[in-house]
């Protein structure tokens, strides 16, 4: 027999937080502001304590102090993803030519268009529900959306032009995707988690690219755990790149970037 639905704030807390919801007390605060009817809280809750992620039963996910729109399937922006903006940020001259890739709903391409005030500002995605979800976040912003295969989308005389290029690309081992948290693993993109083998798959290509697509000088700025760094320097490194290493223990965050040398 199904439990019965909780009836006031108190019991709905103790409902999520049986349910294994860390945040319990948010959690309930932000659905009950989500629910226009009883029967709406009613379906948010089941479908919260049934595992589903509480950014996509919102509609919303907060990401660098702003509001981004998350749709079903779409990976959710993750806190730790503030430093790669951070760092991205910091390696950057003024107006700069921005390519997001494996942008997912668009979150970090939206916080560096605060940030930078690029002359040019793209993003891509291979998944087509994340492009739409990214150009619903981008709309009023001057930014293209483009769908394919990391840097294949893009206009070919921006090639050699960048100054920019960062991507938050999977980077999860392939047989480490099963041990990821429900939330992720049966409501997300398998494409925006699997990083091949070693999890560094996707990340050496997006490198590669880059080699093509920077204009000397520009830098790239990646996402990555920290025990892949050293692995992935050592790829930037092959590949004539010039990289360095950010950690942020408090965000459990570690971003990469690396320049082409002029």
């Amino acid at each position: 027999m199904a439990a019965p639905f909780p009836t006031g704030r108190p019991a709905l807390v103790h409902r999520l937080r049986t349910a294994g919801c860390v945040y319990a007390e948010d959690e309930a605060d932000l659905l009950l502001a989500a629910a226009d009817t009883p029967a709406a809280l009613a379906d948010l809750t089941e479908r919260r304590v049934a595992g589903e992620p509480l950014e996509h039963l919102l509609g919303w996910a907060e990401f660098c102090g702003l509001r981004i729109a998350v749709a079903a399937g779409v990976f959710v922006p993750r806190g730790r993803t503030a430093l790669l903006v951070e760092a991205a940020a910091a390696v950057t001259g003024p107006r700069p030519a921005v390519v997001d890739l494996c942008c997912g709903s668009g979150a970090t391409t939206v916080a560096l268009a605060h940030r930078l005030a690029p002359r040019w500002l793209a993003a891509a995605d291979i998944d087509p529900a994340a492009v739409a979800c990214a150009r619903r976040n981008l709309a009023g912003l001057a930014a293209e959306v483009f769908e394919g295969d990391l840097f294949a989308p893009l206009p070919p005389h921006w090639r050699g032009r960048l100054d920019l290029v960062v991507a938050n690309a999977p980077y999860v081992p392939t047989a480490a995707v099963a041990l990821m948290p429900a939330e992720a693993r049966l409501h997300e993109a398998p494409v925006a988690l699997d990083g091949g083998p070693d999890g560094l798959a996707v990340l050496r290509r997006v490198a590669a690219g880059a080699t093509r697509w920077l204009a000397p000088g520009g830098h790239l700025a990646v996402e990555v755990s920290a025990g892949q760094a050293d692995a992935l320097c050592a790829a930037f490194d092959a590949l004539g790149l010039e990289p360095s290493v950010r950690h942020d223990e408090d965000l459990d965050a570690t971003a990469v970037t690396a320049r082409r040398p002029a």
